[in-house]
């Protein structure tokens, strides 16, 4: 009968073709650790210089649940972990099959436009203008919507109450005859008495028309304010209805203005003089109360108090733009033109942006989502009781060189996907979605705990790593996580947008100005120390909240002259050019050209199909229905345009030279583009180039270690940066001793130290549950302190059960080679 043993049970030994000798090397190495352990206790692992974190954290579930930061990753843990993300890939694929896009574009920008004019007689001109252009307006929309969208007029015209009829209407139709008959027609009334006019009951009337099209457009035509004080500034004598609501019809511009709101209509005042300033700025702030995307003209007297008091988002909101007419009536079509673009663009925006996208909404401080970036309120949606949607976001400056400030740890295993520049790199990305360029990464994240910013899907909180003085974000799910394969294709659309910037800065060599650049995204699944259960993050270098959006996926396009705009304009359309129509790149944001979370329309079906921004075909015509080529397309002899999206016919440039070294920074989390004459490289890593803010840090970590190799006493010069930039492991031996650790990492799980020694057997606990539990979770326990060099008279201070251990292990006889 055995005698029962005072030791707790022997860790499992999982082993393929292992022989005598490496069983006794690992004995000998085993009680060289563990002598050295007890002889003296090992340091905390060093951290970036003037940075420590503190190791004492509550811990909700088992400890045996969080991660080893130390423990050997060999090649079938990176197999399981892909075979992992395949099988994910595939569930969700599945689980949220692609929905058509098909006929979007058409049903977006299908138009309502009415006319609203002032036809007293000073008009006159501007009323024949309308009906001379009406023809060529029609045609002009058409053709910047492929002639797909259906287009209705209908014509408000007022006059002041003495005139009978004051008001006249034509209401919606598609018959451009109908409206130039209607127009011939309208009644012109001189002026006399005072200047203001009936502005308000033609308002009413136009609230009231037969509204049905998605996108709808109000453009109003007028040299008179409305009655009443409020809206205008002219003395009470000027006016017969000086006070508010006294007009014969009694009505008062709040309730208007709300209904225009509620019925999605846009608003577009053409300005003829200054007279309209106040009633145009009070009709702004009903508007930009309601989040629309307001602007008054520069030249509006009350032009600074909206810009200044008044919150602007256009996030596909509503469209509220007055713009100068003044006497040059050649330009009533071109202004319509835009107005009825601009609101068919918003409107595309704030419709299709119902279409959700999982994993991924607007990064901290973008101004306007693209579609699928916000959220439907749908059952599958529904939070549960420990939904973290209910914590505050904190406004408050980062900390990063404070060690305190980061609450909350996390050890993660992910994923990354670097794009090195080659002759063939961009066209292999394009060919094909292939994890074959994924690494595989370890890393442990210290992160703030509350967010700083909260999208509809994801929040965002302040972040860093163990060896980085980078700044990052750390962005988790609000409500339950969805699988990793959203995050991998959201990183996987971001590494292309990357290749396709590598080539678009090359042809721009001898302009940095106009240089594009994506951020990195790795997305990691691993445990918290706060929390129970699995965390899903994605992790990506901090850029600030200051984002600059430069355009949608649904054709919205920022004006401004800004060379990083320009570049983000031309960019999009270099990217439908060089895949020859297969790809655009566009929902553009970020900061002076650096860019986050794109979205990338595909004319393949099978490509990114669990992002809901890729609205395929129908987004390239969103693109084109609003793009302007400038300099920089022009610059680059890009050939595709709106006519030949029109025809179906495209002719592309089909020449691209070979481009001089563009690289990426070797950090893993970093991966900024850099002409290779920017690149800094160690001599201690030779294959590697790194940016002007990694390289310091190479040395800044850069210390000496002791090898825990079984062999004499001796150190090796380490830089923790650099293992954390490649998603490594610290290692705990020097080169020459390391491919040995990493071979008896794979086939077998170390005991760790004896309790009498330190802090008990971590074999029979952490280590010793999961790698049994798991037949493969090997680990190298932390507790296994570096060694120190052992005086003779340290021997004596081994545990007599570790000898006798020892001794077991160098006997034994094992012969697997029938495995």
């Amino acid at each position: 009968m055995a005698t029962k043993s005072s030791r707790p049970p022997p860790t499992t030994i999982y082993r393929t073709r292992t022989t005598r000798a490496e069983i006794k090397s690992a004995a000998d190495l085993m009680l060289h650790n563990a002598i050295a352990q007890a002889a003296a206790p090992s340091p905390a692992p060093a951290l970036a210089p003037g940075t420590t974190f503190s190791t004492a954290s509550t811990v909700t579930g088992s400890p045996n649940d969080l991660p080893n930061p130390f423990k050997p990753f060999s090649r079938s843990d990176a197999s399981a972990l892909l075979q992992e993300l395949n099988i994910d890939e595939r569930q969700a694929t599945a689980a949220a099959p692609r929905r058509s896009t098909a006929g979007m574009f058409k049903a977006v920008v299908s138009t309502d436009l009415l006319f609203l004019i002032d036809t007293t007689r000073s008009m006159g001109s501007y009323i024949e203008a309308a009906k001379q252009q009406v023809r060529s307006i029609v045609d002009e929309i058409g053709k910047t919507f492929f002639n797909e969208a259906e287009i209705r007029m209908a014509v408000v015209s007022y006059k002041d109450h003495e005139f009978n009829p004051n008001i006249q209407f034509r209401d919606f139709t598609t018959s451009v005859d109908q409206v130039h008959s209607f127009l011939a027609g309208l009644s012109i009334a001189p002026r006399y008495g005072d200047r203001p006019e009936d502005v308000l009951g033609g308002i009413q009337q136009a609230v009231n028309a037969s509204w049905k099209n998605p996108t709808r457009c109000i453009i109003h035509i007028g040299d008179a304010p409305s009655h009443g004080r409020n809206l205008h500034d002219m003395p009470d004598t000027a006016d017969r209805f000086p006070t508010p609501g006294t007009e014969p019809h009694r009505l008062t511009y709040g309730p208007l203005l709300s209904q225009m709101i509620s019925k999605r209509i846009n608003y577009v005042f053409l300005r003829i003089n200054n007279t309209t300033d106040r009633m145009v700025f009070t009709f702004s702030n009903e508007y930009a109360a309601a989040l629309a995307d307001t602007t008054l003209l520069k030249t509006n007297k009350y032009y600074s108090t909206l810009s200044t008091n008044v919150k602007r988002n256009p996030s596909g909101a509503l469209l509220f733009r007055e713009v100068e007419l003044g006497i040059t009536l050649s330009a009533l079509q071109r202004l319509v033109v835009n107005a009825v673009t601009a609101s068919a663009t918003s409107t595309a925006t704030r419709t299709a942006s119902r279409i959700r996208k999982p994993g991924n909404d607007s990064s901290p401080g973008s101004k306007l989502p693209g579609i699928g970036e916000e959220e439907e309120d749908d059952e599958d949606d529904q939070e549960d009781a420990n939904d973290p949607s209910a914590l505050p976001t904190e406004i408050v400056l980062p900390q990063w060189e404070e060690s305190d400030w980061f609450e909350e740890t996390l050890r993660m295993q992910g994923f990354s996907l670097n794009v090195k520049h080659g002759a063939n790199t961009l066209n292999d990305m394009m060919e094909r979605d292939s994890n074959d360029g994924l690494s595989v990464l370890l890393l442990t994240v210290h992160k703030r705990r509350l967010p700083f910013a909260k999208g509809n899907l994801r929040m965002a909180s302040y972040a860093r790593t163990v060896s980085s003085t980078n700044p990052y974000v750390a962005k988790s799910f609000i409500k339950k996580a969805p699988q990793i394969a959203y995050l991998v294709e959201d990183m996987r659309c971001q590494a292309l947008c990357k290749a396709f910037a590598l080539e678009f800065n090359a042809l721009l060599a001898d302009s940095p100005s106009h240089a594009i650049d994506f951020i990195v995204t790795a997305c990691f699944k691993g445990k918290s120390e706060l929390k129970s259960g699995d965390e899903l993050i994605s992790i990506e270098p901090y850029i600030g909240l200051d984002y600059v959006k430069y355009n949608t996926n649904a054709g919205w396009v920022n004006d401004s002259k800004d060379p990083s705009n320009e570049a983000a304009q031309a960019f999009s359309h270099f990217t439908f050019e060089r895949s020859r129509g297969a790809f655009l790149v566009s929902d553009l944001q970020g900061v002076n050209g650096l860019l986050t979370d794109p979205a990338i329309h595909t004319r393949d079906e099978g490509r990114f199909p669990l992002s809901k921004a890729n609205l395929g075909v129908e987004g390239f015509k969103f693109f084109f229905a609003t793009h302007e080529c400038n300099d920089i397309c022009r610059r680059l002899g890009l050939k595709s345009n709106r006519l030949m999206m029109m025809s179906g016919n495209f002719d592309f440039r089909s020449d691209w030279p070979s481009l001089p070294d563009t690289l990426c920074c070797s950090n893993k989390l970093c991966g900024r583009i850099l002409r290779r004459a920017d690149t800094r490289v160690s001599d201690k890593y030779p294959e590697y180039q790194w940016c002007e803010m990694c390289f310091p840090q190479l040395e800044s970590t850069t210390e000496m270690e002791v090898c825990r190799a079984d062999a004499p006493y001796h150190k090796f010069e380490l830089s923790r940066f650099f293992h954390e930039s490649q998603g490594q492991k610290v290692p705990r031996m020097c080169p020459e001793h390391d491919n040995e650790q990493n071979m008896f990492g794979m086939f077998m799980a170390m005991p760790a130290t004896p309790a009498g020694m330190r802090g008990g057997w971590a074999g029979a606990g952490a280590g010793a549950g999961a790698g049994a539990g798991t037949g493969g979770d090997f680990s190298m326990f932390s507790s296994m302190a570096a060694p120190t060099k052992p005086a003779a008279s340290e021997f004596t201070q081994a545990d007599a059960s570790l000898v006798a251990l020892w001794d077991k292990l160098k006997s034994a006889t094992v012969n697997l080679e029938d495995d």
